[in-house]
């Protein structure tokens, strides 16, 4: 397995799928990928990030809306029965 970081790998994802100047905090994905896995189940994950980073990008993929798609997931998370 190739020794890459999570912000290298990102940075390189970006740039292979024609997104440039991508300002991600790595670990407030991972953190609703967690949250997620634990409020549904594990494969609940990928696919909230996906839908989180879908909306943001819809929405018009500035900071400020990955940032609200991020705190929606997170508090529909929350608001999961344990």
């Amino acid at each position: 397995m190739a020794d890459i970081s999570l912000d290298d790998w990102v940075e390189k994802l970006a740039a292979e799928l024609g997104i440039t100047d991508l300002d991600l905090d790595v670990d407030q994905v991972l953190n609703l990928a967690g949250a997620a896995a634990r409020a549904v189940v594990r494969p609940a994950a990928p696919l909230t990030t996906f839908v989180a980073g879908l909306a943001a990008g819809l929405a018009g993929g500035l900071p400020a809306d990955l940032q609200d798609a991020i705190d929606r997931a997170n508090a529909l998370c929350e608001r999961q029965p344990s």
